[in-house]
């Protein structure tokens, strides 16, 4: 049991890598690469929808959202673009020096969450200052 589950982690890694790679592919359109994008940033975050120390819940966002973002996300792409993304992925996988990097998308990422760790402090603020 704990085998297959290893398993199906180092395939969803494979796909959001896949997916990493479909979102820079110059054949995909603007609407399927955000939605990418957003998988992507949410798959390889930190930060979860809900934390993982909370039982059943924290992991159930991850074994959820996660597999629900990349089926939706794959079927926004073109099938020859995340052939080609998959093949990519396949190959770093053999290779194993070197890792995707995006700066830019680590800036967005935290951008997002302090963004939206403000608002909620401010939400607080305001419903329980009265």
């Amino acid at each position: 049991m704990l085998e297959r589950l290893k398993a199906w982690a180092q395939r969803l890694k494979q796909e959001v890598i896949a997916l990493w790679f479909a979102y820079r592919h110059p054949d995909t359109p603007w609407y399927a690469r955000a939605f990418a994008a957003l998988v992507v940033a949410y798959a390889f975050s930190p930060i979860d929808l809900i934390p993982d120390f909370i039982p059943i819940l924290g992991l159930l966002d991850d074994a959820l959202l996660v597999p629900l973002g990349i089926w939706v996300a794959v079927k926004l792409i073109p099938p020859h673009v995340y052939a080609a993304a998959r093949e990519q992925a396949r190959a770093l996988r053999d290779d194993r020096e070197v890792r995707p990097r995006s700066l830019i998308m680590a800036a967005v990422i935290v951008t997002l969450w302090i963004t939206a760790a403000a608002f909620c402090s401010i939400w607080a603020w305001r419903a329980f200052a009265r």
